[in-house]
Formats: C-alpha cells, sequence, structure tokens
C-alpha cells in the first residue's frame, strides 16, 4: 500500500478517498489536511466523478488531530491548530458544496476531527465495531471539522450537548439509534454494503442530488417561504436538466433510467 496520507482511486464515476496513517490511527497531520483539500477539488470539479466514497484503511476510521504535533509544537500550539484545522476545514467545505453525494463508512472508532469526518457524509455506513468520542474536553479543545454545526443538527442540541461537554463514548447501535449515522453494518459487510450503495448513488440522477444537497444545506438558515422559493427554483432547474428529460421517458417507456448517459 502506499505510503500516501490518502489514497485515491476513480473507477466507473465512483470516487474512494482512504484515510492513509493506519499505524498512526488515520490522525490528521498537515500532510493529510492538504492531501484532502486537494482530493476534495478535484472530487468537487471532475464531471466523471458522480459519487465520492471515504473511509479508513486499518482498524480506526480516524483517530482525530495528531496529537503528537500538538505536543512537538510548544507554546505555539495555537498557530499548528489554526493551519491544521483551517486546512482541514478547506477540504470539508468542497466536500460539502460539491454537486455529488458523498457516502461515508465508518469502518472502526472515530474520535475528535475523526468524528466530524465520520457524520459529514449524506450516507454513513456505521461498522458494528465502531464507536465515537468527541474528545477535545480532555485535550483542553473545543470542537473543529464542523461538529458544532453538524452534531445538533443530526442529534439534537441536548444529545449535542452530552456528547461534546462529557466525552462519553458512543458505539455504533446509539449511533444508529440517535441519527448520528445512517445505518449500522456487521464488519465483515462494510466493504460490500458500501460498494453497492456508491453504486446506487453513483448510477443516480447526479444533477438532481446536488440540488437536493444544496436545498437541505440551506433550509436550516433559510425561513419557510425563502425554502419555498428556493425549491421553486431548483425544481425547474432541474425540469429542464436531460437527467429529467430521460427520467420522464424511462417512467413513460416503463424502463429503468440511464442517467449516465
Amino acid at each position: 500500500m502506499s505510503d500516501a496520507p490518502v489514497l485515491f482511486t476513480v473507477a466507473d464515476g465512483i470516487a474512494r478517498v482512504t484515510l492513509n496513517r493506519p499505524d498512526a490511527g488515520n490522525a490528521v497531520d498537515l500532510a493529510m489536511a492538504r492531501a484532502l483539500v486537494d482530493v476534495a477539488i478535484r472530487c468537487q470539479t471532475d464531471s466523471a466523478i458522480r459519487c465520492v466514497v471515504l473511509t479508513g484503511a486499518g482498524r480506526l476510521f480516524c483517530a482525530g488531530g495528531d496529537v503528537s504535533l500538538f505536543q512537538s509544537a510548544g507554546d505555539h500550539v495555537d498557530a499548528l491548530l489554526s493551519e491544521l484545522a483551517g486546512t482541514l476545514h478547506m477540504a470539508l467545505a468542497r466536500f460539502a458544496r460539491m454537486a455529488k453525494p458523498l457516502l461515508v463508512l465508518v469502518n472502526g472508532p472515530a474520535a475528535g476531527a475523526g468524528l466530524s469526518l465520520a457524520i459529514s457524509g449524506d450516507v454513513v455506513l456505521c461498522a458494528r465495531s465502531a464507536h465515537f468520542t468527541a474528545a477535545y474536553g480532555g485535550l483542553g479543545l473545543t470542537p473543529d471539522g464542523g461538529m458544532s454545526w453538524l452534531l445538533p443538527r443530526l442529534v439534537g442540541l441536548r444529545k449535542a450537548q452530552e456528547i461534546i461537554l462529557t466525552n462519553r463514548r458512543i458505539k455504533a447501535p446509539e449511533a444508529e439509534a440517535i441519527g448520528m449515522v445512517t445505518r449500522l453494518v456487521e464488519d465483515g459487510q462494510l466493504a460490500s454494503e458500501g460498494d453497492a450503495v456508491a453504486a446506487t448513488l453513483a448510477n443516480a440522477a447526479t444533477g438532481a442530488i446536488g440540488a437536493a444537497r444544496a436545498l437541505l444545506r440551506q433550509s436550516f438558515e433559510s425561513g419557510f417561504e425563502t425554502q419555498l422559493d428556493n425549491e421553486v427554483q431548483a425544481i425547474s432547474n432541474a425540469g429542464a436538466s436531460a437527467e429529467c428529460r430521460e427520467g420522464l421517458a424511462a417512467y413513460f417507456g416503463k424502463r429503468p433510467a440511464n442517467f449516465r448517459h
């Protein structure tokens, strides 16, 4: 396996992004954060990519920020964290804005920024052996990676307060029950189930999915009538697309739609 901090492949419209520091629990250092920015830009701009899959190599999904870096920074931890979190956030913003779905396969434990990455997907499949910990409080730090925005929207403010402020470990069954992840999968089935979901997403109407992602993101910041206007604009734009023409032709022709061509 390559020693690159992030592995990236594209095949059949599916981009696979693998955090690749297994000996360090896939902890995020500056090299990994910068590599994620490069990958996110490619995913956002490459029209051949129809679905993005994010997972981790080895036993852990991601242990969060690389704490050994914090120690080596001495009295300049603030500057290090500003660069590290700021770089990671550049990648996360691009993954959030791209007009294609993000599937996250949580193959093992996730902590800190790793928890943020784990819950950032549109669809999140979680191995039964995985568990989640906010972890920041134990280091005297505050959340990054979008956790303070994502987690309350997924599980509600009261649960998010407990998870972040007490550092209580959330095991996979509970994560599924409270809505942190989409679905729990047995460890040995995570890869095959991930392949099946990725193929479904890659074969779907990617343009419509991208617009739906944007609508969902806007919904927490818009009033009801503003969101109604946003929906009118989005659905009218979709109605003018080749995807809609194909979808209607397939519906009335009683055949599966082919949104790839």
